[in-house]
């Protein structure tokens, strides 16, 4: 067995759990400065396409486990915490993906990009609790979040060669029980950004010509030698 827990001869068909837990390790290794940018490219690449457990070996057996998970945003007694469990996942490699409207995010979110971009647009998003959180990875590629101005924002994120820009607090934001976006993650090469929009208007139905607009007055224009 490796320290990953995968066994390299083992046929046993791979779950997305076990390739989420595979990211996570070269994730780790990308932001401990063990993997490049374009090692980490190709890894992830393998990780998504390994059918079984002991393909996921061969990409993972220089790498140590991921380890503990880190330790928690300090919150005070009366703060609820959303209860770990299995998250959404997003993978943008050489394209993009969105999620607008209404849609319904998971607790916890995995979202990477390599050459590529995402978006996430949380305006009309039915939430599944207080809180929700988007660990992102961004490689060559960038991440795109809308929140409503009610919604609190808290970046624990890294960026190496690449930008950070999340909108500061609103006066909507920072009243008790407001919903809380957490956001980890690294950025190489990449960018996050975060921005605050009202909600959506709706969209104006245009009125038929039937009935629904007036009919305008015509002119008739005359040659100068008509003697009408």
């Amino acid at each position: 067995m490796t320290p990953q827990g995968f066994n390299e001869n083992s046929r046993l068909r791979a779950s997305d759990a076990d390739r989420d837990r595979a990211a996570a390790v070269i994730n780790n290794a990308l932001a401990e400065g063990r993997l490049t940018a374009e090692e980490h490219s190709d890894r992830l690449d393998a990780i998504y396409a390994a059918k079984t457990h002991g393909e996921l070996v061969p990409v993972l057996d220089d790498l140590p486990a991921a380890g503990t998970a880190p330790a928690p945003f300090p919150t005070s007694a009366s703060t609820q915490v959303t209860p770990a469990g299995r998250g959404g996942r997003i993978v943008a490699i050489f394209g993009g993906a969105s999620r607008k409207g209404v849609w319904h995010p998971e607790p916890n979110m995995q979202i990477v990009t390599v050459f590529g971009g995402a978006e996430l647009d949380f305006r009309e998003a039915v939430l599944p609790g207080r809180e929700v959180t988007v660990h992102a990875t961004t490689v060559l590629g960038g991440l795109e979040i809308v929140v409503p101005p009610e919604m609190r924002i808290i970046d624990n994120g890294v960026a190496i060669l690449g930008g950070r820009e999340v909108a500061g607090d609103s006066p909507e934001s920072v009243a008790a029980g407001a919903p809380v976006l957490r956001i980890e993650g690294t950025c190489v090469l990449g960018g996050v950004e975060v921005k605050r929009k009202g909600p959506k208007r709706p969209k104006r139905r245009r009125r038929s010509l039937e009935g629904g607009f007036e009919a305008l007055p015509t002119a008739r224009i005359r040659s100068s030698g008509s003697d009408d």
